[in-house]
């Protein structure tokens, strides 16, 4: 007989969890497993809300979710204790995790430091583990990952607007620089100015690029230029203003999952220039060749990065004061949070505040 989640493992853990397709968060006890030779063991203070959270909690990509689900993959907080083998860390400094909690490490993509696009990635919840127990995230207690994909956290990074770096920061800072425009000198535009989009924005600029913002609210022109200091924005639903804007760009990261026209957006590209699709739209896409072929331009993809890259994308973020826009939210607010995130109403991204509010909702 299969054994309770809160069974399954030694160590007690407490979170909120989905129990089913309708996305409700309540409490839940589970367990974790020991520490493991090369395992580290933290307490989480913060942990952000990302909006695959939401499609995850309700099961609105096919396949993946398993219940109950523990969302949660921007997880920050304290070690608490770490496995004989570990040299990474100590009791008491701060450390994230992220997406993955493993993956085959002997692949090329692992081999790579690559783990991301290994065919065998290990999701931070939902998702089987090495032991065939289901893996929970960071809506909880306590969190536990093998060393390698601990990420520790700069000193001087608050662990508050720092958490969500931890998807949404690499996630825009890994197709930067693979695709060669993390340069400084380079014209890149960011489509949507959402929780990946403002966070964009502030790398693009940190390399020393100008920033064109691409949004269909005008009423985000101000707070692109005048608060994230974006050198320009373009309505994409004005046809003059885009038109006006053809051919500038050598780059565009777009991180819009709504259902949208690439056409207009592959017209501000220069010749040989790249979109970058960091977004998931629900729908595929219409894809035009011919303007591709006329300027020799390409249309990519990227997924989160590897964690070598993510330790040094929150390097450089600490070196130049990159942090994400949050509202801090207690535990018990975060239904009302992902009924937030369905309307856009947020600036730019949820944090729930765990180790000052999670303790007061168990049962």
């Amino acid at each position: 007989m299969a054994k309770s989640p809160e069974e399954e493992h030694p160590e007690k853990a407490f979170g909120w969890a989905a129990r089913d397709s309708s996305g409700l968060l309540s409490p839940f006890k589970f367990s974790r497993r020991a520490t493991g030779e090369k395992d580290i063991r933290f307490k989480v203070l913060y942990c952000g809300v990302c909006h695959s959270d939401l499609h995850m909690a309700k099961s609105e990509w096919e396949g993946f979710s398993i219940y109950p689900l523990v969302p949660g993959h921007e997880i920050v907080g304290v070690v608490t204790e770490v496995g004989s083998k570990v040299n990474k860390v100590k009791v008491g400094d701060k450390v994230g995790v992220g997406c993955l909690v493993g993956a085959c490490h002997s692949c090329d993509d692992c081999n790579s430091d690559l783990e991301s696009y290994c065919t065998k990635m290990i999701l931070t919840y939902s998702t089987i583990y090495h032991d065939g127990t289901v893996t929970y995230g960071g809506y909880s207690d306590t969190m536990i990952a093998d060393e390698r994909y601990v990420v520790r956290f700069p000193e001087n990074l608050p662990l508050d607007a720092g958490a969500p770096l931890l998807c949404a920061g690499i996630t825009v800072y890994s197709p930067l620089k693979y695709y060669g425009l993390a340069e400084a000198g380079k014209h890149i535009g960011v489509v949507g100015l959402g929780g990946l989009g403002h966070v964009a924005v502030k790398f693009a600029k940190a390399f020393g690029a100008k920033v064109t913002v691409i949004s269909t609210s005008p009423s985000k022109k101000d707070e692109a230029l005048e608060h994230l200091g974006a050198d320009s924005f373009l309505v994409s639903r004005d046809q003059e203003e885009m038109q006006a804007a053809q051919g500038t760009l050598h780059g565009i990261i777009d991180t819009t999952s709504a259902v949208h026209s690439l056409l207009p957006l592959i017209g501000l590209l220069k010749t040989h220039g790249k979109l970058v699709m960091v977004g998931a739209p629900e729908k595929p896409l219409e894809l035009p060749v011919f303007p591709l072929l006329l300027g020799r331009k390409m249309v990519a993809g990227s997924a989160t990065g590897g964690m070598k890259e993510t330790q040094e994308m929150l390097d450089f973020a600490a070196k130049h004061n990159i942090t994400a826009d949050v509202e801090v939210i207690p535990m018990e607010y975060v239904n009302t949070a992902f009924e937030r995130l369905v309307k856009g109403d947020v600036r730019y991204r949820f944090v729930i505040d765990i180790g000052n509010t999670l303790a007061a909702t168990k049962p």
